[in-house]
């Protein structure tokens, strides 16, 4: 059975290159040069790799397939499909990780997976929150940097305002909180205008 190893993302130059959001921990492994990759959808592939480098941690190839930039933007968000391998710590089926608890790093439970979405720039986890409202979570790393299947979990680090049950970013909390200050100075204003009033009539 296949497993999704990488999703393609926004092309880069002219000649094809693309970007990958990688769900496998064996980059060099799964994406070598001549290697020929399924893809969902079916009708995109099979795609050839023809030339593969990393740059600051992220990764980019070409396809036999696709040589300019148009026909690498066509691709975008297309999934990069090979055969699972039992030592892949990093390529989960959608099946395993449906049902899994997603806490913070701190153990505070969050809610429940309920499965994976596809979207053009990256997968999508299906959370449902404690609160029971359902929220879609970017599957990147820098979200989602733990899954332990076996442990029956995901660990999240969301950004302010992901989640409902966490409630709003600091910035739109402090945005709307009116110091005493702010509510002083409205009552002075009040009181100076009385005394004018006061005065005028005099």
């Amino acid at each position: 059975m296949d497993v999704t190893v990488a999703r393609i993302g926004a092309a880069r130059g002219l000649r094809g290159e693309v970007r990958l959001d990688l769900r496998t921990d064996s980059p060099r492994a799964r994406l070598g040069v001549g290697t020929v990759l399924h893809t969902d959808p079916p009708e995109a592939g099979p795609l050839t790799v023809r030339g593969v480098r990393e740059e600051r941690g992220a990764w980019f190839v070409t396809f036999a397939e696709a040589l300019d930039r148009a026909a690498a933007e066509a691709l975008r968000g297309v999934a990069l499909l090979a055969e699972s391998d039992d030592g892949e710590e990093d390529a989960w089926y959608p099946h395993e990780l449906a049902g899994l608890a997603a806490v913070l790093p701190d153990g505070t439970p969050l809610g429940r997976i309920e499965g994976l979405e596809h979207a053009p720039a990256h997968d999508l986890l299906v959370l449902r929150e404690v609160t029971g409202q359902r929220t879609l979570i970017p599957f990147v790393h820098a979200i989602v940097p733990v899954v332990d299947v076996e442990g029956g979990r995901v660990v999240l680090t969301p950004p302010g305002g992901l989640l409902a049950s966490l409630g709003p970013a600091d910035d739109d909390v402090e945005s709307g909180d009116e110091g005493p200050g702010d509510e002083n100075a409205g009552e002075e204003s009040a009181d100076d205008a009385d005394r004018d009033g006061a005065g005028g009539a005099g």
